[in-house]
């Protein structure tokens, strides 16, 4: 027969704990009645019950002391290796393009001399080595003095760079007999006129094999000399650019 005790307070005997219950009873708060420990210590069990969190609204992250987050509950989409996570809780690819996958550089001080009308090397080149894709593009830049050395009036020094894509063969890149760059020689009766012969070019091999670049240079009569790299260092630098 259920009982009903009637009290204003329970104080446990002194120096002892009050107990309401035995071990397998249920003591059940009814719907409407509030249990007030705003004021006291809780000690609450190791392991909690299932409930719901949605009223556990003042927890600090930073006591969250072991444990991984699940990527589940950062954001929406798939989590991965090529995915990130924006600022609108959403997984989406990885930005690509732009990046420098490598970058090769050469350098040379030894001068060389041409008055054949055909391109020769300047002995500037640079070998960028395994692509990482076919889609990958190469920025090549080239810098390096060049200078006129026999009198011959009116004649041209063009300039231009090869391109060997595993071992096929060489490619001209520039603009045919013209190359990328020139200069004019109009007549001057002393030597050694220089230029600054400086040119940026960005290719795309198609391939993830080995590009060797080369820069070439070629008078435009046989009786003008033009010699590259007279004084100073010539340089060229190759970065693969991913798509």
């Amino acid at each position: 027969m259920a009982s009903i005790l009637k009290v204003d307070k329970l104080d446990p005997q002194s120096g002892t704990a009050l107990e309401i219950g035995t071990s397998g009873d249920t003591i059940t708060v009814p719907s409407g009645a509030t249990l007030d420990i705003s004021s006291a210590t809780l000690t609450p069990p190791a392991t909690l019950p299932a409930s719901s969190g949605v009223n556990l609204t003042a927890l600090n992250a930073t006591n969250l002391g072991s444990g991984t987050v699940p990527t589940a509950r950062l954001g929406t989409g798939t989590a991965s290796s090529s995915t990130v996570l924006y600022g609108d809780q959403t997984y989406k690819a990885e930005p690509g393009g732009g990046k420098i996958g490598q970058v090769v550089s050469a350098i040379t001080t030894g001068a060389v001399t041409t008055s054949s009308t055909s391109f020769v090397t300047t002995g500037l080149g640079v070998t960028v080595p395994s692509l990482a894709a076919t889609s990958s593009k190469v920025l090549i830049q080239v810098d390096s003095p060049l200078c006129y050395e026999d009198n011959s009036p009116n004649s041209y020094v063009f300039c231009t760079l090869y391109a060997n894509i595993d071992s096929a063969g060489n490619v001209d890149l520039g603009n045919g007999s013209n190359g990328f760059t020139g200069f004019y020689e109009s007549g001057i009766t002393y030597d050694d006129l220089g230029w600054n012969a400086s040119f940026n070019f960005l290719h795309s091999p198609s391939t993830t094999a080995d590009v060797v670049y080369t820069v070439m240079f070629r008078s435009s009569v046989g009786t003008a000399s033009y010699i590259w790299n007279l004084e100073g260092q010539g340089t060229i630098t190759a970065m693969e650019v991913l798509a």
